[in-house]
């Protein structure tokens, strides 16, 4: 088995040569190395963050052998970069396998990446669980920073506000990011300060339906159906030249369900009224089996009952480290000028 996986991991490596370096040149030291899904290891993935390489499993553990093999594979091509472990292949993904005290430090400790010249803080291991910094998302943040100069932008479900950070660095004129988590907001304005940026970024912790209903214009009462709401900042009523739409597959809350699955217009449609006549609307679905065509179409039937049109449609692929031999990828990005 180790002998296997070193082959998958050698021709993942020589595979993302070309790719390496060009992001290298762009000021860019975060990316995958290793997609197992599709590179031969069912669950498993590697990724360089920095000065660590942080390997996580979805299915199974890894055996001491796989391990070993691992460290000893890219300490070749990345030598005196640490390996860390995240084994999160229990039904609840959380991180579940303990580390040697040395590597435990190194997980826990504060340090910067690079993406596209922008500085971004990251932990291997920290409170939550996902890495601070999604790196299938860097074509959505490499094409808003293409968009943002002199703009202003809206980034819903912001996580730890990695979108509106790039927008900023690119120009951008205002730039608002929404996530109900304050932990997340928090590694987002430490992430601001790494860098010199031409603006104040705004982080707003909030329900993404609370917010897209007030900045849209629909509103977002107080009381729902003789039921107090819980507390949310008031916004004010406005519209955005960029909108960024990233949400997670399911969830609830006492404003809205989010899913994907079932009902991406009652998302789509307060997102699409906050965002400017002529202005951009970049939607994400990460869910796999969601078709991208038939979801695209969707949002487009979806905005003319809304009374907006959809004047056209790119569609974003995830990058080379990210390789989908059906031409299908999980993560699908329509930019939508509306």
């Amino acid at each position: 088995m180790p002998s296997t996986l070193t082959t998958h991991l050698a021709a993942a490596l020589d595979a993302r040569a070309a790719l390496i370096a060009q992001l290298d040149a762009e000021q860019t030291d975060a990316y995958r190395l290793f997609h197992g899904t599709v590179e031969g290891e069912s669950g498993l993935t590697v990724d360089r963050y920095g000065d660590l390489l942080l390997a996580q499993t979805f299915h199974r553990a890894l055996t001491a052998e796989e391990l070993a093999a691992l460290e000893a594979f890219y300490a070749g091509p990345f030598p005196g970069l640490p390996l860390i472990w995240n084994d999160r292949s229990q039904s609840n993904s959380r991180i579940a396998n303990a580390l040697p005290p040395a590597l435990n430090e190194i997980a826990h400790a504060p340090r910067e990446i690079r993406e596209l010249g922008v500085r971004y803080r990251f932990q291997a291991r920290h409170a939550g669980q996902d890495p601070w910094l999604f790196l299938d998302l860097r074509a959505g943040r490499r094409r808003v920073m293409q968009e943002a100069a002199g703009k202003s932008l809206l980034n819903v479900f912001a996580y730890t506000g990695g979108v509106g950070i790039a927008a900023a660095k690119a120009g951008a004129r205002h730039v608002v990011n929404v996530d109900f988590a304050e932990s997340a907001l928090a590694v987002g304005k430490e992430s601001a300060r790494l860098n010199e940026l031409p603006i104040r970024v705004r982080f707003v912790k909030c329900d993404a339906f609370a917010a897209l209903r007030q900045f849209s214009g629909i509103g977002q009462p107080q009381f729902v159906r003789g039921k107090r709401m819980p507390p949310f900042p008031e916004l004010k009523a406005q519209q955005f030249d960029v909108v960024f739409l990233d949400p997670p597959r399911y969830a609830r809350s006492p404003f809205g369900v989010v899913d994907l699955v079932k009902d991406y217009p009652a998302l789509f449609k307060p997102a699409l009224l906050s965002t400017a006549e002529g202005g951009t609307l970049i939607c994400c679905n990460n869910v796999a089996q969601i078709d991208r065509d038939g979801w695209v179409d969707q949002l487009q039937r979806s905005a003319k009952k809304a009374g907006r049109e959809i004047r056209e449609v790119e569609i974003i692929a995830p990058e080379a480290d990210f390789p989908s031999p059906d031409g299908k990828p999980p993560l699908k990005i329509a930019l939508l000028r509306v």
